[in-house]
């Protein structure tokens, strides 16, 4: 089966500290992922390795049909496309720009814009506006936008590209339950986008339907790899967040409980 990407028995370290240890998980054509772990488990340095940021100190990697050490890692990051708060860092240079302006910069992988546009070009990112339903945010500022705004023009961004796989990091941290909603319908579309996702939280009730397998990653290692349903158990989940927890499906979502193991009080 043809893989989007592969990561194998890859270490990772800095400063004589392994950060990453033993990490293997494949993406294949079609399969949607999520990573999940506590802050600090791995998942940034994951995403660092997968983009090319980090190289590994032992082990392989090929993402996109890149295969690292044989071919330009800058030309591989223009087949990915990546949403993270992270990005708030352009902020200055964001604020003065549309949401036109900001979509359209998706296709230089730029944050401003300072190339001619085509029509066809223009028109493109009218209709990922319109997709969206963003379509109001054409000619208002980001500084005017809320922060769902925000995380959702960023995604448009991305798309412009259109990449082979799409990262999306954390993407609903600070919203409230509307913004999320929002944003998370947006994500349950990708797929049919024919893009790829891999999809970064710590909050499984963020699992949409279109995830169709999960990454369970904990003080550098992973602790399980494979089927949503058969990933996320109570068992799994409580050693990756290193609590209690139980698991429940509802609406094609997960939920999750912290489970008094002391027992109730009645």
């Amino acid at each position: 089966m043809e893989k989007v990407l592969s990561l194998n028995n890859i270490i990772w370290r800095r400063n004589g500290e392994t950060i990453l240890n033993d990490v293997s998980f494949e993406v294949n054509k079609g399969e949607q992922w999520a990573v999940l772990g506590l802050n600090g488990a791995g998942k940034t340095s994951v995403l660092d390795i997968i983009m090319g940021y980090n190289y590994p100190t032992d082990g392989s990697a090929r993402v996109v049909g890149t295969e690292f050490g044989k071919a330009s890692l800058p030309e591989m990051r223009k087949k990915i496309g990546f949403v993270s708060s992270s990005l708030d860092k352009f902020y200055q240079t964001l604020n003065r720009e549309t949401g036109l302006n900001i979509v359209l910069s998706g296709k230089f992988s730029s944050f401003g814009l300072y190339q001619s546009i085509d029509t066809a070009s223009k028109r493109k990112a009218e209709d990922i506006l319109k997709k969206l339903n963003l379509s109001y945010l054409s000619d208002r500022t980001y500084n005017t936008f809320s922060e769902g705004e925000r995380r959702r023009i960023l995604i448009g961004r991305a798309l412009m590209g259109e990449p082979e796989l799409l990262i999306l990091d954390e993407p609903c941290s600070g919203l409230d339950i509307r913004a999320r909603e929002d944003v998370l319908k947006i994500v349950n579309g990708i797929p049919q986008e024919k893009r790829h996702l891999l999809y970064v939280t710590h909050h499984i009730e963020e699992l949409t339907s279109a995830i169709t397998h999960v990454l369970l990653v904990k003080d550098g290692g992973i602790v399980a790899a494979g089927p949503k349903k058969e990933v996320l158990t109570g068992k799994l989940l409580s050693d990756t967040y290193k609590t209690p927890v139980k698991v429940y499906f509802e609406n094609e979502r997960p939920w999750l409980v912290i489970d008094n193991v002391e027992g109730d009080d009645d």
